[in-house]
């Protein structure tokens, strides 16, 4: 049985799939950097628009970004300071708890997600012209989907992965 790459079989562990996730985010980085230069912006990285997507058109705490994101605090904390002050993300203190900071995209942060989104939604419409790789997608998403529910389960309940 030959493999997607023609190269020597690998056995597929939860390692390999983890390090391929790794490899493929880091691709997808690269992309928003290129996507950047086109647009002439040069005052937010590729984490950080990652950040922006992930706030989308809600309102969150902090905690709940972390939360919805994976991210590490220091970094999201540090990448959240540098994104109020180039105005993408506006920050306030909660009403209901003043130590709590509420967090939502200004104009500008949602002028360049739907920028980003448009480029994509361009290149998805090229990647998927037909239906079997419009079903590949889905079902690569689906399997990395369950996966994810499969290693937050196992670190919940202490079950092996």
């Amino acid at each position: 049985m030959s493999s997607v790459n023609e190269g020597p079989e690998v056995t597929v562990t939860h390692l390999e799939i983890a390090r391929l996730i790794e490899r493929a985010h880091r691709r997808f980085l690269d992309l928003l950097r290129v996507e950047l230069t086109r647009l002439g912006t040069d005052d937010i990285s590729p984490s950080q628009v990652m950040l922006l997507f992930t706030i989308g058109n809600d309102e969150l705490s902090v905690r709940d970004l972390l939360e919805r994101g994976h991210y590490l605090g220091s970094n999201a904390s540090y990448n959240l300071k540098q994104l109020v002050e180039a105005d993408y993300v506006h920050r306030s203190a909660s009403l209901r708890d003043r130590r709590s900071a509420r967090l939502r995209l200004t104009d500008k942060a949602n002028a360049l997600c739907e920028a980003i989104r448009a480029m994509h939604d361009n290149v998805n419409r090229q990647s998927a012209r037909n239906v079997s790789d419009a079903q590949e997608l889905e079902t690569a998403f689906n399997v990395l989907r369950r996966l994810e529910l499969l290693w937050t389960d196992s670190l919940r309940y202490g079950e092996g992965a």
